[in-house]
């Protein structure tokens, strides 16, 4: 019998570009529909065109660039449509997904919540909104990485840089909305740890669909139609 000779192998130069790009969008670094360059971009990371290309490429299977033939690259530029469809197949994902999570894996799930949520205190202590973003985004992977189901959360994984991008440029930059947000999280801890599942998807229904609404009327304050 072999011994095992599994080695960990350095991430590739183009999956470097891609994480480096990614949360560059995701963090609000890189503005909605802004221009991507490949020869500028290239050179100010110090990298080819070839890396550069295949991260791109990469990104647009996420959704989070869209290349046009002839024109170029840019950052995704989401519609009111887009934050509605979002949600709903978001919503369906998390509910499955939290199901699972309470039958193969309630400890680890309360407590990767309970890790976001205090993330998510010390952010809004600090008045860090993007770290308060990335620690939301924290909460909701806590389900995927816990439903003991590749191909739920795969699905999820196809939306999730999308819905990071729209929830750290849009969700909580007026207190308000975090407030709000903060406590419904509060909530589906609770929920969730007592075995409250009804109550869980409720608010986490309600967690979902009002984050939508706040994000298409940002979006209508952008100028962002329907199209």
């Amino acid at each position: 019998m072999l011994p095992d000779l599994q080695i960990d192998l350095p991430k590739s130069l183009s999956s470097i570009v891609e994480d480096r790009i990614r949360n560059a969008i995701i963090n609000a670094e890189l503005a909605f529909g802004q221009a991507l360059p490949e020869d500028s971009m290239g050179l100010s990371m110090g990298v080819s065109r070839t890396p550069m290309r295949e991260a791109l490429t990469r990104l647009q299977t996420q959704g989070l660039v869209v290349i046009v033939p002839k024109k170029g690259t840019f950052v995704f530029k989401p519609t009111l449509a887009d934050a509605e469809q979002l949600a709903s197949f978001r919503l369906t994902l998390e509910m499955e997904a939290v199901r699972r999570c309470h039958t193969h894996a309630p400890e680890a799930t309360v407590k990767s919540m309970r890790a976001a949520v205090e993330a998510m205190r010390a952010a809004r202590s600090a008045g860090d909104g993007k770290t308060y973003a990335r620690a939301d985004t924290e909460f909701h992977e806590s389900f995927f990485a816990n439903c003991n189901n590749a191909y739920l959360a795969n699905a999820y994984h196809t939306v999730s840089g999308r819905i990071a991008a729209l929830r750290a440029r849009l969700s909580v930059s007026h207190a308000n909305e975090q407030a709000t947000s903060f406590e419904e999280h509060l909530q589906m801890v609770g929920a969730f740890s007592e075995g409250k599942l009804a109550q869980m998807n409720k608010t986490l229904r309600q967690h979902i669909l009002r984050a939508a609404s706040a994000y298409e009327n940002a979006l209508r304050r952008m100028g962002v139609d329907d199209a």
